[in-house]
């Protein structure tokens, strides 16, 4: 039996695959450098997140206070939720410190490089 077309398919990028976007990116040949590479730009964007999180409910508990116009119900209200946003931007600002402290144990030095992983974001 004779073939009526002969093509080849390239199943792959020639050089391999590199990744998609910033995140793809690492900077790490090896698999366990590539995963820590990917856990160092979760846990920094996630560290983001959570501090503008905690700071915009802190600021609108201000603005609810503000706003109260003498209701106890209001006030009280508004305390809990600047109380809650000050306890979130300290455990996240805590937790940037332990997990700072568990990745200088376990020998990931840029375990929280937030500002590398701003820098692939800027690259095109």
């Amino acid at each position: 039996m004779k073939k009526l077309l002969t093509v080849d398919i390239p199943l792959a990028p020639p050089g391999g695959f590199k990744g998609i976007g910033p995140l793809g990116e690492t900077s790490g040949s090896t698999a366990p450098g590539q995963f820590t590479d990917a856990i160092s730009k979760i846990i920094g964007v996630l560290t983001v997140i959570a501090f503008i999180w905690f700071t915009f409910m802190t600021i609108i508990g201000a603005i609810r206070i503000l706003a109260s116009g003498g209701d106890k119900a209001a006030l009280e209200g508004a305390r809990k939720q600047i109380t809650t946003g000050i306890i979130g931007i300290v455990v996240v600002v805590a937790a940037i410190f332990i997990v700072s402290l568990v990745g200088t144990i376990l020998g990931i030095p840029n375990i929280l490089d937030i500002g590398g992983f701003i820098g692939t974001l800027t690259q095109p």
